[in-house]
């Protein structure tokens, strides 16, 4: 890269608005963050720092081995004595990792987190690194460092339960930590300087966001009225050009798009199975069969075999009520059945209705495998599992029927749908 492209020098802070200056570490070479998520082009830990008439604040640090960066750029604009506030938008290490050094080379300063943060700084921190006084902030609260001043949002699972973003009311900048963030190194360091990094926003929204859509709109509820000049993330290009798209693209993949092609009373109950020789096939069209008596429900059947199981997630992250039939191979459901429930993590499953059912020639245990995963996943499991023996009979088909309609019932809240408790419902 063109050194006259390069904002980033080592030991040097970058202002990114009127004496607000990026403080952050780079790290290009990151190819896998937290296990899950691929880098292809690293990614930034940005740290950020405010300056008023009556002292300095800190918005989150870095990693730490990065700290030494960290600390360069900071020492580039501020002294240590003048830092009078630090704040943690979110605790995991990539952000707090400098947070020990930082207050022993300013101890001084006060520290500010979220309402729901106080456990995980004590479990993160520990016993032996020594503790530190801390102020708990919620939506409202403020400090004033002299002609400036930081407003805190609670934004909770955004996407830990102790997020929150700072807002800087004079200049209208947001320091959203882990929202409208990206994995995307790129020393240029602004958005309309860094290259093409939309595919990695969206991403890391589906990986990171994604499971917490509810939280998002409440967030984007209390950022919408803001007056926004500068959106600066935890991670990613710093947001200066026209920063309201990406809180209006971040609305756009949190709002439900089913609502277009569903009756407003009607639920989507989608059915996905996996056949061997026919026999689950035919019950998982006896099921829908069922289910779809049901006035108000919408029936979805899926046969595994013929595709991937990754375009299912949008239909599986919308819908009301969710069935899996497989037939029990060597004591397990089958792989393309496990695939797809593995691939729901990144879902936010919770209060939707599960069913399984298949067929089986000798144990039968993928049924009950199935349910006890999506009581795992945080889904309700109404009704017993259907399980028939090989070659379903007609009187078997009709059971199959029936097990449809009892889920489809327990959808809709109609009665004669026996309840299946989980020992964990009853602590």
């Amino acid at each position: 890269m063109n050194s006259r492209d390069d904002l980033t020098t080592p030991g040097k802070a970058v202002e990114v608005a009127p004496g607000v200056h990026w403080i952050g570490a780079m790290d290009p070479d990151l190819r896998t963050f937290d296990i899950i998520l691929k880098t292809a082009n690293g990614t930034t830990y940005n740290s950020y720092l405010v300056r008023g008439d009556d002292g300095v604040a800190v918005i989150d640090t870095v990693k730490a081995g990065f700290q030494g960066e960290f600390f360069a750029r900071l020492e580039s604009v501020a002294d240590y004595s003048e830092i009078r506030t630090i704040v943690l938008n979110h605790l995991e290490p990539d952000h707090s990792g400098a947070l020990p050094e930082l207050m022993r080379r300013a101890p001084q300063a006060s520290l500010y987190i979220s309402k729901r943060a106080t456990s995980m700084l004590k479990a993160l921190l520990k016993p032996n690194q020594g503790g530190f006084e801390y102020q708990r902030a919620d939506t409202g609260d403020r400090i004033e460092l002299g002609g400036r001043t930081l407003r805190f949002l609670h934004t909770p699972f955004l996407h830990w339960p102790d997020t929150q973003c700072t807002y800087l009311e004079e200049e209208g900048v947001l320091f959203s930590g882990d929202i409208f963030g990206c994995h995307y190194c790129d020393s240029r360091l602004f958005n309309d300087r860094a290259g093409d990094f939309r595919f990695s926003f969206d991403y890391y929204y589906a990986h990171i966001m994604r499971p917490f859509k509810s939280h998002v709109r409440e967030a984007l509820a209390l950022i919408g009225p803001l007056k926004l000049n500068l959106v600066a993330p935890a991670h990613g290009p710093v947001l200066r050009d026209r920063p309201r798209r990406y809180v209006n693209r971040y609305r756009e993949l949190s709002a439900p798009s089913i609502d277009a092609e569903m009756g407003e009373d009607e639920r989507s109950f989608l059915i996905f199975y996996m056949s061997s020789y026919g026999n689950t096939a035919r019950m998982a069209e006896s099921v829908a069969d069922g289910a779809e008596s049901v006035a108000g429900v919408r029936i979805s059947l899926y046969d595994l075999e013929g595709g991937e199981v990754e375009p299912f997630a949008d239909l599986i992250e919308e819908a009301d009520a969710l069935a899996f039939g497989s037939p029990t191979i060597n004591g397990d459901a089958v792989k393309p059945v496990w695939d797809l429930l593995s691939s729901l993590t990144v879902i936010d499953l919770r209060g939707k209705v599960g069913a399984a059912f298949g067929s089986y020639g000798w144990s039968g245990e993928a049924v009950s495998m199935v349910e006890d995963r999506l009581r795992g996943l945080k889904l309700r499991v109404p009704v017993q599992g259907k399980r028939i023996k090989l070659v379903p009979t007609e009187d078997e088909l009709e059971e199959c029927r029936s097990f449809g309609r009892q889920v489809a019932q327990a959808l809709v809240g109609e009665g004669g749908a026996s309840r299946v408790f989980d020992m964990a419902d009853l602590g």
